[in-house]
């Protein structure tokens, strides 16, 4: 199996390095006082996912992928947004869909948050291993639907509360999902969602056996 590469940049940014691809999810980095590197030092990048068109989440995607060239993946008026401010490859499906470049599978799926445009959650998969972000969301029951669709190994959860699901939302969001390994984010940035990930450790082995959960710093990886 190609080894899998999953990247916190802090916040909700994640880089995914998966089917030969470098996929971008929400790249919240020039003013994000917890990310990892800044916009100008990414290297490489093939397709840029925006689960929503706030400003933590869709801030310097436009410019990233007028560098290097990639597709903005996201929700139909998302990516029309980002072709309005000059990205020329963009990709605008909606909640419920998929795209496939090359050998991978990029499907949006529900999330429930504030918007301007419909807010997702997404799953990358190879064909052989799936890895689920949430976007911004509260817990939802039809979580376990995305667990026995795609059965995602890895999730990545929100846990900072107040805008999203906190450490006990998101614990029981695990038990629905029931991933082999859980990746808290959107954190931390901000005084307003400052949690401990341990509490959300603790209750994730109170409520579900057998997941593991991986507590990255920005610009940490975690391999599989």
């Amino acid at each position: 199996m190609t080894m899998i590469t999953i990247k916190w940049l802090g916040h909700a940014a994640f880089e995914i390095k998966m089917a030969d691809k470098i996929i971008l999810i929400d790249p919240f980095l020039r003013d994000n006082p917890q990310a990892a590197i800044k916009p100008d030092e990414i290297q490489k990048v093939d397709a840029i996912v925006v689960t929503h068109n706030h400003f933590d989440h869709f801030a310097d995607a436009v410019e990233i992928a007028k560098k290097h060239g990639a597709n903005i993946i996201a929700v139909y008026e998302t990516a029309n947004a980002a072709a309005e401010q000059g990205v020329e490859k963009t990709v605008g499906l909606n909640v419920g869909g998929t795209v496939k470049l090359d050998g991978l599978s990029i499907t949006l799926t529900p999330a429930f948050h504030s918007y301007t445009s419909n807010p997702s959650g997404v799953v990358l998969s190879d064909g052989k291993v799936s890895v689920y972000h949430a976007g911004d969301t509260s817990l939802f029951g039809d979580m376990r639907l995305i667990g026995q669709l795609y059965k995602p190994r890895v999730a990545l959860l929100p846990i900072g509360g107040f805008y999203t699901m906190g450490p006990l939302e998101a614990a029981m969001a695990v038990a629905l999902i029931k991933p082999k390994v859980v990746i808290p984010h959107h954190y931390g940035a901000f005084d307003i969602i400052k949690q401990d990930p341990e509490e959300f450790a603790k209750l994730v082995r109170r409520k579900t056996k057998g997941v593991k959960v991986v507590t990255l710093k920005p610009g940490e990886s975690y391999e599989f």
